[in-house]
């Protein structure tokens, strides 16, 4: 069972449940698209499961019913994204396609910019793989830039 939602929240403001539903169909839209990014879903194309894991966590942050919690426990948001290799270029990809659903469903300037800014804080924060270096480490990279005590480079 459910908590009711609270009629101060975000959740509530902008249309409830609806809302929120029209907003991950059309980032999964997008998303299905994008080989890039629909190549880290385990299940591919199949995309209920994270419709579902990703509407009911929205719905519970956002103010909503606590369906997700009761569902999966605590979010862990890093720890349930850590077996996925998340990058900048990941992170850029999923950021392009949320932002293409916010456009979808036109919400208020205020909670649009509110969870435009959970949105870019909270996939910052799921990076947990370097950027690649073009075939180099940064070993590579720190050996070719040292300078010799005659002011040399080392290369």
């Amino acid at each position: 069972m459910t908590a009711p939602q609270r009629p101060d929240s975000v959740f509530a403001a902008v249309g409830g449940h609806a809302t929120f539903t029209a907003l991950v169909d059309a980032f999964y839209a997008s998303v299905a698209e994008d080989e890039y990014l629909i190549s880290m879903y385990p299940e591919g194309h199949e995309l209920d499961g994270a419709k579902h894991r990703l509407q009911t966590f929205l719905e519970q942050y956002f103010g909503g019913p606590t369906t997700y919690q009761q569902e999966r426990g605590h979010p862990r948001l890093r720890m349930r994204h850590n077996p996925y290799p998340v990058d900048t270029k990941a992170k850029e990809h999923w950021l392009h396609h949320m932002r293409k659903a916010l456009d979808t469903v036109k919400l208020p300037p205020m909670y649009d910019n509110l969870m435009w800014d959970y949105f870019e804080r909270a996939a910052t924060a799921m990076i947990n793989t370097p950027d690649p270096l073009d075939g180099r480490t940064r070993l590579d990279i720190s050996a070719a830039q040292t300078t010799r005590q005659d002011g040399s480079t080392h290369e």
